[in-house]
């Protein structure tokens, strides 16, 4: 989030910025905590879109794809996508706890 920025601000700039869309619609659905053992945290409010508006473009960030939601790459995504993603799209509320070591996932703890 940039200096005054609110979470909801910040979630339409950084799909924009880094997918090339403009989320519409968005509803706050989660919160996720994550801990790096390297001493890194992040506390992430996750946003559920009812559409968007743009194009998709690649970024330094993500190499943006559209997928039927019974396909979505697991395997290519990081570790802890399983444990949250399902929730989002069914739009159930959901707060989330991860440690990591590096990018492999050590724990996690997810909630309704």
């Amino acid at each position: 989030m940039e200096l005054g920025e609110t979470a909801l601000e910040a979630a339409v700039r950084e799909t924009k910025e880094e997918v090339g869309v403009t989320p519409t619609g968005l509803e706050e659905v989660g919160v996720m905590y994550f801990h790096f053992l390297d001493g890194y945290k992040l506390h992430v409010t996750v946003f559920a879109a009812s559409g968007c508006h743009g194009q998709l473009v690649e970024s330094d960030e993500a190499t943006p794809i559209w997928t039927d939601v019974n396909r979505i790459p697991y395997h290519e995504m990081w570790q802890d996508d399983p444990y949250w993603m399902p929730l989002l799209l069914k739009r159930n509320k959901f707060r989330g706890y991860f440690v990591f070591d590096g990018e492999q996932l050590l724990s996690h703890d997810v909630r309704k």
